[in-house]
């Protein structure tokens, strides 16, 4: 591998660390939102109603800030319905660590928790970036190109990061570049 290659690689890193430093970014401010929420409506509603309600909020707001500024894709109303996937996935992971942590490891239940959540980032990660970032499509090409090619429609970027039209043309799965309605 040449001197170009390395660069590719050590940008592609570079890249990755900036994504996943985005995600931890997201997930604090999404706690902040779900504890700012849960505090606010929980004097006006049981706890339980304030803890649910906050939780949705927060996951929606998790949602967008996690397709726009995260993984720099668009949201659509697919992505919007499988994204709670990403808490279950969470919760799954957590209450299985916390299980182990504290039941196999003898941890103490105060801090497992807190354990069992950093454990859980990883699969998060890789959910949410397999549910907001198409396959097929690499990460740079995910936002239009004011000035790149423009395709059979006349859009910048209606045509593949070759040129060609093709896997991420318009009307596909992968196609990052159209508006979307919820955009």
């Amino acid at each position: 591998m040449g001197p170009e290659g390395a660069g590719d690689v050590r940008g592609g890193r570079r890249a990755r660390f900036a994504e996943i430093f985005r995600f931890a970014l997201v997930g604090g401010v999404n706690t902040g939102t779900f504890f700012g929420c849960y505090l606010l409506l929980h004097p006006w509603m049981p706890y339980f109603a304030a803890y649910s309600l906050a939780f949705l909020l927060s996951m929606i707001g998790s949602f967008f800030l996690n397709t726009y500024f995260t993984y720099r894709t668009r949201p659509t109303w697919k992505k919007f319905a499988l994204f709670p996937l990403t808490n279950v996935t969470n919760y799954l992971v957590q209450s299985v660590g916390l299980y182990a942590l504290v039941t196999w490891a003898g941890m103490d239940d105060r801090i497992a928790p807190l354990v069992a959540a950093v454990v859980a980032i990883p699969f998060t990660y890789l959910i949410s970036q397999r549910i907001l970032v198409p396959r097929g499509t690499d990460r740079s090409s995910a936002a239009p190109d004011p000035t790149g090619p423009t395709g059979p429609t006349g859009q910048a970027g209606a045509t593949g990061p070759t040129g060609q039209a093709g896997a991420t043309g318009p009307g596909s799965e992968t196609d990052e570049r159209r508006p979307s309605r919820l955009a």
